[in-house]
């Protein structure tokens, strides 16, 4: 029986550094990458663009009818959606696009859209995914689950300086109320609550280093594929 594409599931909420720990991994054994949280964002705003709420059931099954977003990720750079030829990339990464994907995201139908087109990135040699449900809901069968956490204080400063950086004004307090709220509704909602599987392995990452932690991710992969690091970035069979 032939394997199936092996898939390293980092799940977490925002600012636990999984962004940064999944395109390092990724870019290291020449993985692909999923996103999953710039899908969500991406749909959101191209649903508040045509200006459809987040509790319109119907425009919002209307709109995903047939929609194809294609995911696109240079080592280095922010990963973009390309949508009807357009390119999204910086516009996805403001605070506000965040908060209103969260509310899209509660909606099952929204979920149901975009779970074919996460699985579809599950391609040779391997494939590193990023999100809140990819070790519950997309990748069940994800052999390495790794389930991110830290404090609020410590994501919350993470957040702010990262928005920053890119050149959005942002307040720090605003920032941690937002996280919290969008993390009570991400643990409450209906379908695929955000929380660590019973075989994820959950690393708080508040006291540590982005280095540290590819460095813990790296050596569970390890454990499981231990020929990732060979030419060629071939991953052993054992699932």
């Amino acid at each position: 029986m032939k394997a199936r594409v092996p898939v390293l599931a980092i799940d977490g909420f925002s600012a636990t550094g999984k962004g940064t720990v999944a395109a390092i991994v990724a870019g290291e054994w020449r993985w692909h990458l999923l996103d999953s949280g710039v899908l969500y964002r991406a749909f959101a705003y191209i649903a508040v663009q045509e200006k459809i709420s987040p509790t319109d059931i119907s425009a919002i099954r209307h709109l995903g009818h047939g929609m194809l977003l294609r995911c696109s990720y240079t080592p280095g750079r922010d990963m973009s959606v390309v949508w009807n030829e357009t390119v999204l990339s910086e516009v996805l990464r403001a605070e506000s696009v965040a908060q209103i994907a969260s509310q899209f995201a509660e909606q099952p139908v929204v979920r149901e859209i975009l779970l074919d087109q996460q699985r579809a990135n599950r391609r040779p040699p391997g494939l590193v995914a990023d999100g809140r449900d990819m070790g519950s809901r997309v990748f069940p069968d994800a052999a390495v689950k790794v389930f991110l956490t830290a404090t609020p204080e410590a994501r919350a400063e993470r957040r702010y300086k990262q928005l920053n950086e890119k050149g959005f004004s942002a307040s720090l307090a605003e920032i941690e109320k937002a996280m919290n709220e969008r993390d009570k509704r991400d643990q409450e909602r209906a379908v695929a609550p955000t929380r660590p599987m019973p075989d994820a392995v959950v690393v708080d990452t508040t006291e540590l280093e982005i280095a540290d932690v590819v460095a813990r991710v790296r050596e569970l992969v390890l454990r499981q594929y231990p020929r990732v690091n060979s030419p060629g970035g071939e991953p052993s069979t054992n699932l």
